[in-house]
């Protein structure tokens, strides 16, 4: 694919991507009762008249875990608040999920449907996931989000879940939730096709805050994410198809965007990959990737365009950051970024990097080719970018073009990599202080 191609490409998918449309039909929550069930009571009515939206008016609404049907927009006005429970009996029975992209059962993510068509989170109100170091981050197993000796996390489960996916456990039989300390998502629509969240502003997930599963035409437009937690991604479609993330803000605990397909052996068993997403006009403020490609990168990503974003700010680690090693495997491929301002990076506005996490001490060495950047303004990072390839297997076809790097403290590193063309690039040092 060539950038011409790219590009092209990628304004078919913003107009192949469009959000569902709904009957102008009207369920006000009030009217159901109060709490969890008044949420799948209007649901429920919703879905069963032919669709619709629920109304959320101004106010606060305590609930636990919120499933949506097909045709059910879920409409959360200005000045309304849905204040997620932070009794973990609130998200249970345990449902088919991914955690840490492997699939198993466990609690509920806060707003979740499985195998739905036609749902939408929108409207001006917040998302309040009620975490924090009381309630869910201390299951991190760390002290900075508040756990203490003696209390439990996840480390144990989470250990357990990858040896079921090394020994092809069935999922059915992955059963975390009730006794277990794996965190839940906020927003997952899981094999759904149709899906749009719009407007609202989430705060306070456990982990990851918009996380699709293997849907079909995602449209994420005008959210604000603040959530600074621990694993807050603020959006990671996994092993999706057709996914537009268009004017949002994100300020979270870890990537700001995640792009995914599965891990290890589980990615390899279910094999699907996640491709054509198109990334435009969004603020990156914290903490670590602005443009994230992996860790889980099995089943393979593929045409990424990115364009119109602004990265940076203090704590910002990343700008581009394609990151995996032979232990996930996969490949990344067609990934085309253009015209970024970046005010501020911890570390590299490019990075690529097959030496992360596991390293190289496994037998799946990934293919990374065809990654063209072009148009990055840099006012302040490490260095312009670190391209770290094996030596059997090499960055293949790398372009960084017609860019900027201003105050860069450290050379740039590029080792085994193919085809690598850097033209029309100026960088300058950062002033000794």
């Amino acid at each position: 694919m060539t950038e011409e191609e790219a590009w092209r490409y990628a304004d078919e998918l913003r107009d192949r991507v469009r959000p569902p449309e709904f009957p102008d039909r009207w369920f006000d929550v009030t009217e159901f009762g109060s709490g969890t069930q008044a949420f799948r009571a209007a649901i429920e009515a919703c879905h069963g008249a032919g669709g619709g939206h629920v109304r959320v008016p101004p106010g606060t609404y305590p609930t636990g875990a919120i499933h949506l049907l097909s045709n059910v927009d879920l409409h959360v006005e200005a000045g309304a608040t849905i204040l997620f429970s932070t009794d973990p009996a609130d998200y249970l029975p345990a449902v088919h999920t991914r955690f840490s992209a492997i699939e198993c059962y466990n609690y509920s993510p806060f707003i979740y449907a499985y195998g739905q068509e036609n749902i939408a989170i929108t409207g001006a109100g917040t998302l309040d996931g009620g975490a924090g170091p009381e309630h869910w981050w201390p299951w991190v197993g760390t002290p900075e989000f508040g756990w203490r000796p003696g209390t439990p996390h996840e480390a144990a489960d989470w250990a357990a879940l990858q040896r079921m996916a090394e020994r092809n456990v069935p999922v059915e039989e992955r059963v975390f939730g009730a006794g277990h300390y794996l965190r839940p998502n906020l927003i997952q629509p899981y094999l759904c096709r149709g899906v749009l969240v719009e407007g609202v502003r989430v705060v306070r997930s456990p982990m990851w805050e918009i996380h699709p599963v293997r849907c079909e035409n995602v449209l994420v437009r005008n959210v604000t994410i603040y959530s600074r937690g621990p694993n807050n991604d603020g959006c990671d479609p996994e092993s999706c198809r057709s996914v537009v993330i268009s004017g949002c803000v994100f300020d979270v605990g870890d990537d700001c965007i995640a792009i995914k397909a599965g891990r290890g052996p589980d990615g390899r068993r279910v094999g699907v990959p996640c491709e054509d997403v198109l990334i435009e006009d969004c603020d990156m403020r914290y903490r670590y990737g602005s443009v994230a490609i992996g860790t889980d990168t099995t089943g393979g990503i593929r045409n990424v365009f990115v364009r119109r974003c602004r990265w940076g700010g203090p704590g910002l680690y990343f700008g581009l950051y394609i990151k995996t090693n032979s232990v996930r495997g996969g490949f990344v491929e067609n990934v085309f970024v253009k015209d970024i301002e970046i005010s501020e990076l911890t570390k590299e506005a490019v990075s690529i990097d097959l030496y992360h996490g596991d390293g190289h001490n496994g037998d799946e060495a990934p293919l990374i080719r065809n990654i063209n950047v072009a148009g990055l303004r840099s006012d302040r990072t490490r260095s312009a970018y670190l391209l770290r390839g094996y030596p059997e297997q090499p960055l293949r076809g790398i372009t960084i073009r017609d860019s900027s790097f201003t105050g860069v403290l450290r050379a740039d590193v590029a080792e085994n990599v193919e085809d690598l063309s850097v033209a029309g690039v100026t960088v300058a040092a950062a002033p000794r202080e």
